[in-house]
């Protein structure tokens, strides 16, 4: 029995989804409640109030860690939008 065993493939991997409201998740996987989409150690990159463009905030996370602002979020379905790795981002 393996630690990650009846887990999505995703689960633990460092991902971005981008939301409908405009706002993109970088953290990593979790798992798909009846809620939403459970990630942990993630920060929220909100077009509206950001210091940096969304290329270079991705690319800040790649070289010196995602900055996290919430250790557990459940992003909810109707915002939920395309899941990827962030190794596959860009």
């Amino acid at each position: 029995m393996t630690l990650h065993e009846n887990r999505e493939a995703l689960h633990g991997i460092t991902v971005v989804m981008s939301g409908a409201s405009g706002k993109t998740y970088l953290g990593r996987f979790h798992e798909t409640t009846e809620r939403g989409i459970a990630m942990r150690d993630l920060g929220v990159h909100d077009p509206a109030t950001a210091e940096h463009d969304l290329p270079t905030w991705i690319d800040r996370a790649r070289r010196f860690g995602v900055p996290v602002e919430h250790g557990f979020l459940v992003v909810p379905h109707d915002e939920v939008g395309p899941v990827m790795r962030l190794a596959e981002w860009g």
